[in-house]
């Protein structure tokens, strides 16, 4: 992922930029002093602010976040040229979203800057920081599948039975039921299971065709 950050296009010239912040009302925070820092910020660099998105009392951690979604909106309709944000962790708080959304911004040739990380990808050492930020994320990644496969070879060696758990029904159970004229649907409600559950286990015992429907 963080290969495709620096092999898209290069960002263009940023003249237009579009501010996000985000605040919890659960700290008493207030979006204004993230702007204020924003607006004085793109004024020195002699940007023009097209659009202010503020996310209020939503936690950094959901994906979906509706001024971000609409930030992101104006950068794929090329409204602007570059988001600036307060911090990182005010636009993400995961790695994977943080490269992937990057990865689509520049994908588009929008630039994105975070003022107190000194972060600016329109920048060589911006683009640099980004490809260390991907690299970081792929083994976060490497860990957690090392770690879950781990997990399960030592449960194989306890005895464990991994997988779905049993039904805790038997064939003798399907079979009484269908025998009285119950649809599968009434078999499976019976049994707390679902239809198809009921006759693939009354498949087992051969007493049916595997290509009889479960809505028979």
């Amino acid at each position: 992922m963080a290969k495709s950050i620096l092999s898209a296009q290069e960002p263009r010239e940023i003249k237009r930029i579009a501010l996000y912040a985000r605040v919890s009302t659960l700290n008493g925070q207030h979006p204004e002093m993230q702007l204020a820092e924003l607006r004085e910020y793109a004024g020195r660099r002699g940007w023009q602010v097209v659009g202010e998105f503020v996310d209020i009392g939503v936690s950094g951690s959901r994906d979906s976040r509706p001024e971000l979604n609409r930030c992101m909106d104006a950068a794929r309709a090329r409204k602007c040229d570059a988001i600036l944000v307060w911090k990182l962790d005010r636009w993400a708080r995961s790695l994977k979203f943080l490269v992937n959304n990057l990865a689509e911004l520049t994908a588009y040739g929008v630039a994105f800057v975070s003022l107190r990380d000194n972060i600016d990808l329109s920048t060589p050492a911006g683009r640099l920081m980004v490809q260390m930020i991907g690299a970081f994320a792929e083994f976060e990644r490497s860990l957690i599948v090392e770690r879950v496969r781990a997990g399960m070879n030592s449960a194989r060696a306890r005895g464990k039975r991994l997988g779905r758990p049993s039904s805790g029904i038997t064939v003798g159970q399907v079979v009484a039921l269908r025998s009285t004229g119950a649809s599968w649907r009434t078999v499976g409600e019976q049994l707390g299971v679902d239809a198809a559950t009921a006759l693939r286990l009354y498949q087992r015992c051969g007493m049916v065709a595997a290509s009889t429907p479960a809505s028979a």
